[in-house]
């Protein structure tokens, strides 16, 4: 371990900066405070690198506190046993360089994280005085996101979501086996705990504001939590039966799936393999379908067909698993079912929904409202009648044919994770997965 404790605040900023693009669970704000008599806006804002809600890209300072850490997460590449650069800031520091940058309009607000230091109490005040400096004495009122820390004192962490704007916490693994193998420090139940804690304390914060008018707010912008992917065994639809348990019991915002880049050196964990960007990319295409297509978890996979298929995406790969359900006339079908034709996103469908009160539509109608029709051709009519007189319904020609559009075919290559002091260039996505991730629609 090579502590750097006697070195400048820019190097600080590129080590802890740069150890912290492995979190991946930071987005956009969609809270709303007052600004008077301070300044920093996070309307509708997001994230370092990242797109809000409506699609817009922005940007956070997203750093650790410190990457030295008690403990020793074998998936983890600030982990204790790893012998890389530490360092750590003073929380005075981090609120400086935070209004610095912010002046300099480099950002819109803090994505902060931590390695646990001494104990998880002592890392939590930490970053609760970070916090206290920002709203109080610098009185930035901009997005905040931070990391509650687990095995930290409820308190602390009470306290921590009455500063920021959204908080997570990490699920890391996807069961609990895999959890007592790779991190034997942690239980399930202190993973959960600040998860549960979180959401019990935005319900209490929410009824509080219906009887009274000043009521503090408690992470008004929801949480979110993050999955490693391909570090263990588990299967896609285990994933994503968990995924959906998450939602649903814990009310949160967003799941986060992060490829796994080999950085330990544990049995069971993979060597000398890419990240499974291509894996990682399908669940978040599924993780849509779960929040915004009305569809569950066992409809998209099932025990019998646990894995997603890495040439369709999952609701392509939905459809062709159910085409005795189509084709679906366009004029009269709901609007559940107009949901479920690939190339016919929320938008598309509600535009549909609406333009045929005022006339029938054709094929040219849905070119205009941007319906993608090399998709949905295969699964609508319009009046009765598909778009291609000759075209042909069987599994195979409606496969290949979805097959060879897909941008996926060729092997994706690109394999690192976004830091902030590297060439952005050569990490950018192509063009069309960088579409699919930002709106989301299929």
């Amino acid at each position: 371990m090579k502590g750097r404790e006697n070195v400048d605040i820019n190097e600080k900023l590129k080590i802890l900066a740069d150890s912290a693009k492995y979190d991946a669970s930071c987005s956009s704000s969609g809270s709303e405070r007052s600004s008077f008599g301070s300044f920093g806006a996070p309307t509708a804002a997001g994230c370092c690198h990242a797109f809000s809600s409506d699609g817009r890209c922005i940007s956070l300072l997203k750093i650790l506190y410190t990457n030295y850490c008690i403990n020793d997460c074998k998936y983890c590449h600030n982990r204790s046993s790893n012998d890389i650069p530490r360092a750590t800031f003073t929380p005075k520091e981090i609120a400086t360089l935070c209004i610095e940058f912010y002046r300099r309009n480099y950002i819109e607000g803090l994505f902060l994280s931590s390695g646990i230091i001494k104990s998880p109490d002592y890392t939590a005040e930490r970053l609760l005085e970070t916090l206290r400096l920002l709203r109080y004495e610098y009185k930035f009122n901009g997005y905040i996101h931070v990391k509650a820390i687990p095995g930290a004192s409820p308190e602390l962490t009470r306290a921590l979501g009455l500063l920021a704007d959204r908080m997570s916490a990490n699920i890391e693994l996807p069961s609990e086996t895999s959890l007592k193998i790779l991190a034997p420090q942690k239980t399930r139940e202190s993973v959960l705990s600040p998860i549960r804690l979180i959401k019990n304390g935005i319900e209490e914060s929410r009824d509080k504001t219906l009887s009274l008018r000043r009521a503090p707010s408690f992470v008004p912008a929801g949480q979110s939590t993050q999955m490693i992917i391909g570090a263990t065994k588990e299967n896609d639809y285990q994933i994503l039966k968990l995924t959906e348990g998450l939602y649903k019991k814990f009310s949160l915002k967003r799941v986060y799936f992060s490829a796994y880049i080999p950085v330990g050196n544990h049995p069971i964990l993979p060597k000398d393999i890419s990240p499974p960007l291509l894996r990682e990319h399908r669940l978040y295409q599924a993780d849509w379908l779960l929040r915004f297509y009305g569809f569950s978890a066992s409809e998209i996979l099932s025990e019998k067909n646990p894995v997603l298929d890495p040439l369709l995406d999952p609701k392509c790969n939905w459809a062709m698993n159910n085409l005795h359900l189509f084709p679906i006339e366009i004029n009269t079908a709901p609007y559940e079912m107009l949901l479920r034709v690939p190339g016919i996103g929320v938008v598309c469908a509600r535009r549909i929904i609406a333009a045929r009160r005022e006339a029938s539509l054709d094929f040219e109608a849905l070119k205009k409202l941007r319906v993608v029709l090399k998709r949905a051709a295969y699964f609508i009519t319009c009046k009765g009648k598909y778009m291609y007189p000759v075209l042909k319904t069987n599994y195979d020609f409606i496969y290949n044919s979805l097959c060879a559009g897909s941008p996926m075919i060729a092997e994706v290559k690109r394999h690192e994770q976004l830091s902030l002091f590297s060439s952005f260039d050569s990490l950018l996505p192509p063009p069309a997965e960088k579409i699919t991730s930002v709106t989301g629609q299929f």
